[in-house]
């Protein structure tokens, strides 16, 4: 062990077997990186690698079979010692995977020293799950949740010496239900492995179980909710997989386990929706009413078409092309530094993102959100609107890589509130159009966007009486029909669009929550490029 100058963290330095080739390693503790390098002199294709000690998942000791250790002069030596590194090894559009490297020497005690010290520094990395609660939905999707948790991510839960109860569900609110009664503080974090109403599930029980457990009644719209200190970790196995795509770039079983097992945290903001001061739902992703509202409720029907189901939909619907009549108020988010239509997206270690949380730990100090919100004016918008949506995050997913807002935030205190009125049929297919390429999708006359921290909605049908939702479209269905003379339309209202779920009520109140809940993510990473400077296929063109 060397001991570095100025009280500097000491480091390991080694000459040690990689392939069948001496490699000289070295664990820095103060750079954070195990590193290995050639030292015979630079030639063309020698190359110098380095793991960021906060990457590396796991370290075992290895039994090198013959093949490794009986060519040339290894022929001649004892039986050497080995051990594996399994590191964490990133790709192109943001997928990670397990890779590993292993070195060896004659001397058992120097094997045993290199085991030691690198055991040593995973178990300061504080940050790292150790027990798990998994909630499994094997009917999302295809089916195939029970299959990917077990094949590709088990596996690397056991290399991480992560424990976990594992609960397959059996029916709707299953999860949610159960998180009531588990004993919630023994556990690092809860993982959900299915779709994204999977994760609204669990979230609800979370969220839920938390509200509970600090007396906060979550009836009352206006109630300040106790933050959610235990994360969420999402393996993807739905049909969109959108709140995962959101928070890590790519949907991917094996890369969010990764970042489960590295123990990332990315906060999250959660909107409320409340009715007639009756707590609805939280919404993390898309809350949509008119057209996103009209394919959720059509393809609800339509489930044993499977994801195919919402293809067909959202084609019914827009050859449908409703337009629902309404109010819509709204308090801008002034505390936040970024707009709707900035060209930057979210990304991990976001200035914005970080500069909220500042703003509200210092609210917190202070004498609290209620006073502030009387204070501010609210903006009243009437009209005729195709859509209405309010994201918290970008909502990308492979289909539409930008999402509905690409500048949307995952944890600034605010969502984008995107109204579409009424205009073509030609006008809103452009509209769709720009959700799949870079074009800017609200630069249109009939798309406004605010950057918003609550609102409240009102159906022009409906505005006090839910109940007389049927009755009222019936008086208005003569005139609702002139307007468009083409359509088949037989409803009054539309059906808001809570993260794939219809809610009840049209009439509602939405209000953000800065960073109520935590994932286990970093958030989407500007340049993801390989950190070990050795790319794989030269590792093992070395072995």
């Amino acid at each position: 062990m060397e001991q570095l100058a100025g009280g500097r963290r000491p480091r390991l330095v080694s000459s040690l077997g990689l392939g069948q080739r001496s490699w000289e390693v070295t664990l820095d503790e103060e750079r954070g990186r195990l590193a290995w390098r050639d030292p015979r002199p630079p030639r063309r294709g020698s190359e110098n690698c380095f793991v960021p000690t906060s990457e590396i998942i796991a370290v075992e000791e290895t039994e090198l079979n013959k093949k490794q250790h009986n060519i040339g002069k290894w022929q001649k030596m004892a039986k050497p010692h080995a051990f594996t590194v399994y590191y964490v090894k990133k790709a192109r559009n943001h997928r990670w995977w397990c890779s590993d490297v292993t070195f060896w020497c004659v001397d058992e005690h120097l094997c045993s020293q290199w085991i030691q010290a690198l055991k040593e520094l995973l178990e300061m990395q504080k940050s790292r799950p150790k027990q798990l609660l998994v909630y499994i939905n094997p009917y999302g999707g295809k089916r195939q949740g029970k299959r990917i948790y077990e094949q590709k991510v088990a596996p690397l839960f056991s290399l991480a010496s992560i424990s976990t109860d594992v609960v397959i569900t059996e029916h709707a609110n299953h999860a949610k239900d159960n998180l009531f009664e588990v004993n919630i503080n023994k556990y690092d974090g809860v993982v959900c492995v299915g779709g994204d109403g999977m994760f609204s599930e669990v979230m609800h029980g979370l969220i839920g179980r938390m509200q509970k457990d600090s007396g906060i009644d979550q009836n009352n719209p206006k109630a300040p909710l106790v933050q959610c200190n235990i994360r969420i970790g999402i393996i993807p196995a739905g049909s969109t997989d959108c709140i995962c795509y959101s928070t890590v770039g790519i949907s991917d079983p094996v890369t969010s386990a990764l970042h489960i097992i590295l123990g990332d945290c990315q906060p999250l903001d959660v909107s409320s929706v409340h009715h007639n001061n009756t707590f609805l739902k939280y919404s993390v992703s898309l809350l949509g009413y008119g057209f996103y509202g009209d394919v959720l409720k059509d393809s609800e029907k339509k489930r044993w078409m499977g994801p195919m189901r919402y293809d067909y939909s959202g084609f019914k619907t827009f050859l449908s092309h409703h337009y629902y009549e309404g109010t819509i108020s709204f308090q801008p988010a002034k505390h936040t530094l970024g707009s709707p239509r900035d060209k930057d997206s979210c990304r991990a270690g976001c200035y914005i993102c970080k500069k909220s949380e500042q703003q509200l730990a210092e609210q917190r100090k202070e004498c609290g959100l209620k006073h502030e919100e009387d204070e501010e004016e609210w903006k009243v918008v009437k009209g005729k609107f195709l859509a209405i949506n309010a994201v918290n995050m970008s909502c990308a997913c492979p289909r539409s890589p930008q999402g509905l807002s690409p500048a949307a935030h995952l944890a600034d205190g605010s969502a984008d509130l995107i109204l579409v009125r009424k205009c073509s049929r030609f006008d809103f297919l452009r509209y769709l159009v720009r959700h799949t390429n870079r074009d800017d999708q609200f630069d249109f006359s009939f798309v406004d966007v605010h950057r918003v921290k609550s609102f409240q909605f009102t159906s022009k049908l409906s505005e006090d009486n839910e109940s007389n939702v049927t009755d009222i479209g019936k008086k208005r269905f003569g005139q609702f029909c002139r307007d468009h003379p083409a359509c088949c339309c037989n409803i009054a209202n539309s059906t808001w669009n809570c993260d794939g779920e219809t809610l009840d009520s049209s009439a509602i109140e939405v209000r953000v929550h800065c960073q109520l809940m935590k994932l286990f993510a970093r958030g989407i990473e500007k340049n993801c490029k390989d950190e070990a400077a050795c790319s794989q296929s030269s590792i093992e063109q070395l072995l």
